[in-house]
C-alpha cells in the first residue's frame, strides 16, 4: 500500500491537481477578509508562512463569520455548526481556531437559562415578534413603538442608564408582543433578553425554598443584560415574594443600572394598589411605595389601547 505521503507527493504534481490549487489560492488571496488579515499582520507574514497555510487560509474564507449567511443555529452553513473560524499569527505560523458565534452565544445563554428557571415561557407569537407587524392605529401605541424601536436600535452595554418601558392597558393589546419584538431586535445585535413571565416565576420561587436552589434562580434573573418582566400584578402577592424577590431583583437592577421592562393590566397607581395588599389582607403602603419607586426610576410608563387582539 502507498504511503499517504507519496500520494500527496504524487497528487500534487498532477497537472489538474496544481490548476485547481493555483485556483483556490488566487480565490482565497482575494476575499476580503484574508486581505484584511495579511494586511494587518503584514510585518510578521512571509510569502512562506503564507504559503504553508494556505489551506488554513482557504477554510477560513470558505465560512462565514459573525452569523452573515446563517438564517439561524440550525441552518449554520460552517463545517462546525455554531462556531465561526479564527485566524491569529502564532510562532511564526498561521493558527486556526473555532469559537461561538454570535447566534450560538445566545442560544446556550437562553438554553442555561431555560434549564435554570421553568417560568421562562414565551409564546410561539412572541418568538417571531417584529416592529413591523406592530399595528400603530392609535397615539399611544405610536409612542410606544416610538420608545420601543429607538432603544433597540441605540441600546449599547455598559452605556450607563437607559430606562425600559412600563407597558400598561387591557387584555390582548399586545403588551408581550412589542416586548417580544424588542428582544427579537436586540438578538439581532448580539443581546440577549430574558423574558420571564412573573406569577409563575413568583410561583416557582416559593417552590424553589424546597429545593436549595433559589439563590441560584433569583441571581439569573437579577442579572440579566434585559430584563422583561410580563404580566406583573396578575399574581397573588405575598409579602415575601413583594420584598424578598421582587423588591431583591429591582434593588439590584437600579443599582447596576440594568435595562428593564414591565407588561401589566394596571397602570402604575393600579399597581401600586395591587403591592399594597398581602395575600393575608395586610396592608402595607410603605413597602408598595418603595417598590415602585423603584419600577419608575427603571422605566417610562405607557399606555396601549386598541382591539383585543386575542379575539380578533
Amino acid at each position: 500500500m502507498e504511503r499517504i505521503d507519496g500520494t500527496i507527493r504524487r497528487l500534487s504534481q498532477s497537472p489538474s491537481f496544481r490548476q485547481r490549487y493555483d485556483d483556490m489560492k488566487i480565490e482565497v488571496l482575494q476575499n476580503p477578509e484574508v486581505i484584511a488579515f495579511l494586511e494587518e499582520n503584514r510585518n510578521q507574514l512571509t510569502d512562506d508562512m503564507i504559503e504553508k497555510n494556505m489551506m488554513k487560509l482557504y477554510e477560513y474564507a470558505s465560512q462565514t463569520k459573525n452569523c452573515s449567511n446563517c438564517s439561524s443555529l440550525e441552518k449554520c452553513c460552517n463545517m462546525m455548526p455554531g462556531y465561526e473560524p479564527e485566524i491569529v499569527i502564532e510562532r511564526e505560523t498561521i493558527g486556526l481556531y473555532y469559537r461561538p458565534c454570535p447566534t450560538k452565544v445566545i442560544h446556550d445563554e437562553r438554553r442555561n437559562t431555560e434549564r435554570l428557571i421553568n417560568s421562562i415561557y414565551v409564546p410561539k407569537e412572541i418568538l417571531k415578534a417584529s416592529f413591523a407587524e406592530f399595528s400603530l392605529n392609535s397615539p399611544g401605541r405610536i409612542d410606544a413603538f416610538e420608545y420601543a424601536e429607538k432603544f433597540a436600535s441605540s441600546y449599547e452595554p455598559g452605556k450607563g442608564m437607559q430606562k425600559g418601558l412600563y407597558l400598561h392597558g387591557s387584555f390582548g393589546v399586545g403588551k408581550s408582543y412589542l416586548l417580544g419584538a424588542i428582544a427579537n431586535q436586540l438578538a439581532e445585535k448580539e443581546i440577549s433578553t430574558l423574558i420571564v413571565y412573573v406569577p409563575e416565576f413568583l410561583r416557582e420561587m416559593k417552590q424553589s425554598l424546597g429545593d436549595q436552589t433559589l439563590n441560584e434562580k433569583l441571581e439569573a434573573v437579577k442579572s440579566a443584560k434585559i430584563l422583561m418582566l410580563d404580566d406583573i400584578g396578575a399574581e397573588a402577592m405575598s409579602s415575601w415574594t413583594r420584598d424578598e424577590i421582587l423588591g431583591s431583583i429591582l434593588q439590584f437592577r437600579m443599582h447596576e443600572q440594568l435595562p428593564t421592562f414591565f407588561s401589566s393590566n394596571f397602570d402604575l397607581d393600579g399597581l401600586e394598589h395591587h403591592l399594597t395588599y398581602s395575600q393575608r389582607g395586610e396592608e402595607e403602603k410603605m413597602k408598595a411605595a418603595r417598590i415602585m419607586e423603584r419600577i419608575k426610576y427603571l422605566a417610562a410608563p405607557v399606555r396601549l389601547d386598541g382591539p383585543n387582539r386575542r379575539h380578533a
